[in-house]
């Protein structure tokens, strides 16, 4: 069974997140559990963690379809000791926070070297900071998002998410979230039945199936092997929209939160009806 939803506004507090899914005709959802352009919140009252479950109870919003996104501030591959510790700090913060809200996911973006160190020094510094948040924490799954390559980010290829894993202590607690748009920005060619097949083929063999905790489905603004994160709605960027219904039809993709970050907010009800329908 497919869950699909949209990464929703937490505008007025957490607890609303699940009333805005609702609207939309969402069965999964996305947010960010404080001010994501902020370093550092002000902490979840409890009166903001009770009403948030009481909120996903009531609509039928199970933990494992709910993929909290970490702050775009956060670098946990960063050259620098002050930089690091910092994004190291904050992460944990996220992660806590999933804690508190009886989250089972947390997926974030892995860092970038900023052409100051190699990239395995930086592979490994993101895994190190994947296992000091995850000893320092229980319950969570760290869940990695594949990115465009822009700039120095690191994590387009699929072998840099399979180093990354490889040196996580705890193998039952981390996951990867593929982004399509990043997929294809990264130079994955999803958009062909032949592209599409030889790609998951290869996220197979490399990292493995089992390791996917999540979806982000976006067209791309952008031309394969670009390397721009340019997020497009359904059917009307690079991709077009055979590919999103032959990932409505693929089991593969099945009991994950499957979420769209497409540009117009207005467009979620009708893209989500519309995948929908193409699970039939």
């Amino acid at each position: 069974m497919k869950y699909i939803g949209a990464h929703v506004s937490i505008s007025g507090g957490v607890e609303n997140a699940p009333l805005n899914a609702k609207a939309i005709g969402a069965k999964a959802f996305a947010l960010f559990t404080k001010n994501q352009r902020q370093w550092k919140s002000a902490p979840l009252s409890p009166k903001n963690i009770e009403i948030f479950k009481e909120n996903c109870k009531k609509f039928d919003f199970s933990p494992d379809y709910i993929l909290p996104h970490d702050s775009y501030l956060i670098n946990l591959g960063h050259p620098e000791t002050e930089g690091l510790e910092k994004s190291r700090l904050a992460f944990l913060d996220e992660m806590q926070r999933c804690e508190q809200l009886g989250l089972s996911l947390l997926n974030f973006h892995p860092g970038s070297h900023l052409n100051a160190i190699s990239l395995e020094t930086c592979l490994n510094r993101i895994a190190d900071s994947i296992n000091i948040a995850l000893n320092k924490t229980s319950g969570v799954t760290a869940v990695i998002e594949n990115t465009a390559g822009q700039g120095s980010n690191v994590g387009f290829a699929f072998e840099h998410l399979a180093h990354i894993i490889d040196k996580v202590e705890d193998k039952t607690r981390i996951g990867v979230c593929i982004d399509t748009c990043h997929a294809f920005a990264g130079g994955y060619d999803i958009s062909t039945p032949e592209g599409y097949n030889k790609t998951f083929d290869r996220f197979d063999s490399i990292i493995g199936f089992h390791f996917l905790k999540g979806i982000h489905l976006n067209d791309s603004k952008k031309e394969v092997g670009s390397h721009v994160d340019r997020h497009e709605s359904l059917g009307k960027g690079e991709l077009g929209k055979e590919v999103f219904s032959t990932m409505m039809k693929d089991s593969r993709f099945d009991n994950i939160p499957i979420i769209l970050e497409t540009p117009d907010e207005t467009l979620w009800p009708q893209e989500i009806e519309w995948l929908y329908s193409q699970t039939k």
